[in-house]
Formats: C-alpha cells, structure tokens, sequence
C-alpha cells in the first residue's frame, strides 16, 4: 500500500501526520509513505527527524496582516497544484491522507480530481474552509468531535479522536514521579500553565502580573512561557524559590501532567486532546485569532459537558487568576471536571485512522 499524508505547517498538524504514518506501518507492514509539506514550515525539518521522507511544495495561506504579499497568491496555487500532481503520477498513492495545513488542500484536491481516495483528519470542533470544500468528495472524514454534521456529509463522519504522542497516551507516571522530575514536594497543589510551544502572551502576563497572589496559595508552579516571554518569567520568579518552576519548553510534558493538579492551556485540538486523556481539571484560554476561532470552539465543546473552564482572551488579565483561585479551593469541582473530561479522551486515535485508510484503500 502506497500512502501520501499531506500537511503541517504548526505541530498540531505535524504529529498527527507522524502518528498516523506509524500507525500504518505497525497494522500494515511493508506500508510506502510519503509525506507533503510547505516549503519553508517546520514540516520540512521535523518528518525527516521521524524518519519519514517528505516533499515540499511552494504554497503559502492567505496573509491577513501585509495584504500586498497575497498577490502572488493565485501563483503559488497554480504551482503547487502542479506539484501536486507531479507527486500523484510519480508515487501512485493508494490512498491521500490530508491533516490540515498549507500542503493539505492542494494534495487532496488533486487527488479526488484523479479519482484517488482520500481522508481528511479533521482535528478541530469547528471545520476550516479548505476541509468543508474537501469533504464533499472525500471518502472519509475522521473528527474529534460530535455534530460536525454541520461541515461534512454524515455518512462519511467516523468519531476517531485527535493522535497524541505515544508518550502521553501510554503514560503511566505516578504524580510523585512527576513532581521528582521537578523537584517539587508532594506535600502542595501543584499548577501547570501552558500555551503550546511558542507561548501565549495574555496568559504569561497575567500570571506573571499576579505571580505574589500566586505564591501566596502555597501551590507550586510549573510554567512554560515560550521564547518570547522566558527571561521575564524569570525575572518575577526568582524571587520565590524553587517551587516556581518558569521553563521556555517542557520537552519532558507526560512528567508536568502527572505531576498537576490543574492546568491552564490554549485551546488548539492537540492540547485538548492531550487533556482529555491526562484527566486534569482545566481553564481554557482560547486562542482568538486562530482561524474561524476554531480554540474556543474547542474549548466550548468540553465546556458545556462540565468537563473544563474557560476563560476568553481579553479577560484574561481580571479573570484567569480568579477563576484559577476558585477552582483550587474547590475539591469536588476539581473531581467532577477530571471525571469527565477523562470521558474525552481516545487513547488509539492514530490506529483508528490508519484501520480507515486501510479500508479506503481497498487492501482489507
């Protein structure tokens, strides 16, 4: 079976493409993939790290902030549909997989007008422009969410769950493994702030801006803050010994969830889907600017089942602590939203898809 997975661009897209090529290759050995990416995003960089091969093709989205830029636009659409093809009639893929990302639409377009089946991995709660055009001939559509009968036709919908790193899906760290690993006493609550790998600036300011307030819980804190904000991080934790814990990166993240008691995260489909199997108690703070704010759809989708709290962006600085305060002095609040957003989680999302590419592909 020959395989395309096309996408990328953030690692929201890049490790479900990772997953999902493994996940082949375990149930159907001897499985040809080829992975299609943007030139000049991390996709290029990162699959060959996985040992994965890739090509790139010359695409670029819509530039909302320096309009001049766009107007290479219809260009670059026209060649990467090119390219596109080109990859189509020199590998003859079986199947195209698309997970979102620059190099998605164009691969799976040319696909379905070759009369290739394909498969989109649909991460999100609210569906993208390019996936709803791409649903109509796609053969199937794996989501992470109920009623996305709203973007796609019904008879093709199949409820798989987002991939998570094997890492966090097959953890079994203790909390008291967890704390070792930051050298945190089992003694406190422990809080853990993130906002993806590149940090969020409205939540790093109003922890930082509330960091006294903080500390005077006698909690601990496990922080990461991204480039941008680390050294001011630093700055106001210094002062507050070794249980405020600011890091740029937490490269070690199954250790960090074990060892929380609740976390603050963005809202994008990775991170939910992270949290829903870890099983902590959660404030959301939604992301607003990603595109047709996709995050607080996400957020919202855990919200109304009591399984997380959010917060929205703007209200961030007066709301996060207050309500982070709230839920740390209320146990069985804390209780209910792990037992249920535990109920979220899918451990074996990347076997799911690869059993429906095999399918689609008519080698079962």
């Amino acid at each position: 079976m020959k395989v395309v997975i096309a996408g990328g661009g953030t690692g929201g897209h890049i490790f479900p493409a990772v997953a999902i090529g493994h996940a082949l290759q375990r149930l159907q050995p001897g499985t040809e993939l080829l992975f299609v990416g943007a030139n000049g995003k991390m996709e290029m960089e990162k699959i060959p790290q996985e040992g994965f091969r890739i090509v790139g093709l010359d695409i670029a989205g819509f530039n909302r902030s320096n309009l001049l830029k766009n107007l290479a636009l219809p260009f670059k659409l026209w060649k990467s549909r090119q390219q596109a093809n080109k990859v189509i009639s020199d590998f003859a893929p079986d199947v195209v997989v698309g997970v979102g990302g620059f190099a998605s639409f164009p691969m799976l377009y040319a696909a379905q007008a070759k009369g290739i089946p394909t498969l989109i991995q649909e991460q999100n709660s609210f569906a993208g422009k390019s996936n709803k055009i791409l649903g109509k001939k796609a053969k199937a559509i794996c989501v992470a969410y109920e009623g996305m009968e709203r973007f796609f036709p019904a008879d093709r919908i199949m409820i798989t769950g987002n991939p998570v790193r094997a890492s966090i899906a097959q953890s079994n760290i203790s909390r008291e493994e967890g704390l070792a690993a930051f050298g945190l006493s089992q003694e406190r609550k422990t809080i853990l702030v993130v906002g993806g790998s590149l940090g969020a600036r409205s939540i790093n300011q109003a922890i930082a801006q509330h960091i006294q307030e903080i500390a005077g819980w006698e909690v601990q804190l496990i922080w990461q803050t991204g480039k941008l904000f680390i050294d001011q991080a630093k700055k106001v934790t210094e002062s507050l010994g070794k249980r405020m814990i600011a890091q740029e990166f937490l490269r070690n993240m199954e250790y960090a969830y074990a060892a929380a008691d609740i976390v603050v995260s963005r809202a994008g489909a990775l991170a939910s889907a992270e949290l829903c199997i870890a099983g902590k108690p959660v404030i959301f703070v939604p992301y607003p600017f990603a595109a047709e704010d996709h995050q607080t759809s996400n957020a919202l989708a855990l919200v109304e089942h009591n399984a997380a709290m959010m917060v929205k962006d703007n209200e961030t600085q007066t709301e996060l602590v207050r309500k982070l305060q709230t839920l740390l002095e209320d146990e069985s609040m804390q209780q209910i939203m792990a037992a249920n957003i535990v109920k979220h989680g899918i451990k074996d999302a990347d076997e799911r898809i690869a059993r429906k590419v095999i399918g689609i592909s008519g080698q079962l």
